[in-house]
């Protein structure tokens, strides 16, 4: 009931409304009410078949109000009424809306009927706590996946980017994180997804049991740019809402491109000048406003660890998009073709991959496992080309002996089925078994050693 009556007290009194001037592509042009709103209202406009299609104002030209719209324009000209609905666009979740999936304006997708909204309302596009009233990243979380418990620790509150070219499993990656990580709940935002995927992803990758426990917001790659922009505002509105409640959250979104993609449609219809790779200014604006709000929530809170897909055109890891997130988040994995063309998935590399709260929140016997495995690791990919050519002859030197006899055991430890889940302890002991049966058992006892006389 005090839903309701919330509902009843935003219902407007008065109506403000324009009328469409001009539409050039999917820019709308209105007139006859530029002062009465700004940059993210919403309006609702008419068409000639009374069927009625939401915009949202990107820009203004003199006194004409420019317009996206959230779906087709198809019955839209000149003369359509457009009516205000919104000044600054808000959702009101609540714990009822775990379990479901919703579209980008949080609407009910999956025929289980209407959602019950919560009885606060938040702002879609808010910013980041304030940098000092952030707690700091806390302990390991387990992600159930050996290559990123072992190798790349990610701690709660930490952000993660996942780079990959199209078809080399990150979507993969990241659905065996959505089942198998250790949080209280999880909002996982698919941006731009082809609509095939979506339903395999909610009932082989995340299961019931993975849906119980998560919001899934979609907007498929057919939907508008204002769509799938905005459904990656709703999920980092989604995922701060359960934080604020003291959850720890983990909030995944496949993927960043495409919202990058979304915001760089946007920005040259409403007249920016392209950038790097057509990217306009904005682009590089929102992208921190973001991905800035995942993290340490303030005192009293929970926080929101990310893992945010990159798709990197070309397989160049350095090209714009990329180039920036790298910038802003605290870690990335990588992943390769090349890898994932032999056969081992996850298709992470190891020595390309970092996280940057490691070593810190290792203890040292860790730290010198994860050493010892990637200095073996590192010297195999050094020689990788003369030992697969055949140019290299055993026993030459001693340390790439080892390295090419520990290789096909650590390959067999990165590799892991999407089924199968493996928690931080074990990874490590795994890890340690594989070492201690060759020239690296040596280190160990020595580490041992010193840890015992310390």
């Amino acid at each position: 009931m005090h839903s309701l009556i919330q509902e009843i007290d935003r219902i407007r009194t008065e109506r403000r409304y324009g009328r469409v001037s001009g539409v050039r592509g999917l820019l709308v042009e209105v007139s006859g009410i530029g002062q009465h709103i700004s940059i993210g209202s919403r309006l609702e406009v008419e068409t000639r078949s009374y069927r009625r299609v939401p915009i949202e104002i990107i820009g203004f030209r003199h006194d004409t109000a420019l317009a996206m719209p959230y779906g087709v324009l198809e019955g839209v000209g000149v003369g359509c009424k457009a009516t205000v609905t919104q000044s600054d666009p808000m959702v009101c979740p609540s714990n009822a809306w775990l379990g479901r999936v919703v579209n980008a304006l949080g609407e009910p997708i999956d025929g289980k009927g209407p959602i019950r909204s919560g009885t606060r309302p938040k702002l879609l596009r808010s910013g980041p706590p304030p940098a000092h009233n952030r707690q700091r990243v806390g302990e390991k979380v387990d992600l159930g996946v050996r290559a990123l418990n072992t190798f790349i620790s990610c701690c709660r509150g930490q952000r993660m980017g996942i780079f990959a070219g199209s078809g080399v499993g990150k979507s993969v990656l990241l659905s065996m994180v959505a089942r198998h990580s250790e949080a209280d709940v999880s909002v996982i935002g698919l941006i731009g997804e082809r609509g095939r995927e979506v339903q395999e992803f909610i009932e082989d990758d995340l299961g019931p049991d993975g849906l119980a426990r998560s919001v899934v917001v979609v907007a498929t790659s057919d939907e508008s740019a204002l769509m799938r922009r905005q459904a990656a505002y709703l999920t980092m509105t989604l995922a701060e809402y359960f934080r604020d409640g003291g959850a720890e959250v983990m909030c995944l979104m496949d993927s960043v491109t495409r919202f990058a993609m979304a915001q760089r449609e946007i920005g040259l219809a409403g007249g920016e000048p392209p950038t790097s790779k057509g990217y306009t200014p904005t682009v590089f604006t929102e992208l921190p406003r973001l991905l800035e709000r995942a993290g340490p929530g303030p005192q009293g809170a929970g926080n929101i660890t990310g893992l945010f897909t990159v798709l990197v055109e070309g397989d160049d890891h350095n090209e714009p998009v990329a180039d920036a997130v790298r910038g802003i988040l605290d870690g990335h994995i990588v992943m390769e073709r090349s890898i994932a063309e032999r056969g081992r998935y996850p298709a992470i590399n190891i020595l390309k991959s970092i996280s940057r709260t490691m070593p810190r929140c290792n203890t040292d016997a860790e730290n010198v496992l994860v050493r010892e495995a990637k200095r073996f690791m590192s010297t195999f990919s050094d020689m990788e080309e003369m030992i697969r050519l055949g140019a290299y002859r055993m026993g030459s030197n001693p340390e790439v002996d080892a390295a090419v006899a520990y290789n096909p055991y650590l390959e067999e430890f990165l590799g892991q089925w999407k089924d199968d889940r493996t928690p931080i302890d074990e990874g490590y002991a795994r890890l340690r078994e594989i070492l201690e049966a060759g020239p690296a058992a040596e280190v160990l006892a020595q580490f041992d050693q010193m840890a015992g006389q310390g």
